[in-house]
């Protein structure tokens, strides 16, 4: 039964992040009985090629690591072409990209402030976006603006036009002089793990970057939460 199921995975039958039957849907399919089914799954799971989710059931592992561009992702070219940030990773390793978007405003917490260089309180833009590859749950961002820098503009938007938010402070004067990015890993959240459907014991990698203004002020902080089974970081740089 283990091979059967194996066989239609990999046909595509069952895609990445798919749920599949459950065990008494899987009985009366193969006719088998329920320890029969178990025991195929645990061998699935023991072989990377399930996530079995307690309480939610079982789904198929997300396919290899996507490796995200550090350099590249972020280039004006890129943006020029629409194809900054995850669309860039997803035109360089052949997945579909979707994402779904939510806009808010909300008065900066301390940290916000502190890395936006504003006032506690102060009025900030926030877009919380859930990044999929082929329709799979592979990243969760959150970015956050100064509204002095947002109002008027398609960034308080959900869509926000080519180029992204980026191209839109551009485009209002706000030349981007650097980033800076942080990395780290933790455990996540429960409803992290519940998002990017991560088996128990799977860690998290986090990226919070921050875009600055040629002048040195702060204009975006970006909190980025990635699966760590499912993301390579790589950067490049030149020697000096």
């Amino acid at each position: 039964m283990a091979t059967a199921l194996r066989d239609k995975i990999s046909a595509g039958e069952f895609a990445p992040g798919e749920k599949l039957p459950s065990e008494t849907q899987l009985i009366e399919t193969y006719g088998v009985s329920r320890e029969t089914v178990r025991k195929a799954v645990q061998l699935l799971e023991s072989d990377g090629v399930v996530n079995v989710l307690q309480e939610k059931g079982v789904f198929v592992r997300p396919p290899a690591a996507i490796t995200r561009l550090a350099r590249s992702r972020l280039s004006r070219a890129a943006r020029a072409k629409n194809e900054g940030a995850f669309l860039a990773d997803a035109k360089a390793q052949g997945f579909t990209p979707s994402t779904s978007v939510r806009v808010r405003f909300e008065p900066a917490d301390e940290r916000t402030a502190e890395l936006l260089a504003i006032e506690p309180g102060a009025e900030v833009t926030v877009r919380d976006r859930v990044m999929r590859a082929n329709g799979l749950v592979v990243q969760l961002a959150v970015s956050r603006l100064p509204r002095e820098f947002t109002r008027g503009t398609a960034i308080e938007e959900v869509n926000t036009g080519p180029g992204g938010a980026y191209a839109r402070l551009e485009e209002a004067g706000h030349e981007i002089g650097r980033y800076v990015e942080d990395t780290g890993a933790r455990m996540p959240t429960d409803e992290e793990r519940t998002q990017l459907q991560l088996p128990p014991g799977t860690p998290v990698l986090t990226v919070t970057r921050i875009a600055y203004r040629e002048d040195g002020t702060p204009l975006e902080m970006n909190d980025m939460t990635l699966p760590a089974d499912r993301y390579r970081l790589t950067y490049e740089w030149a020697a000096d």
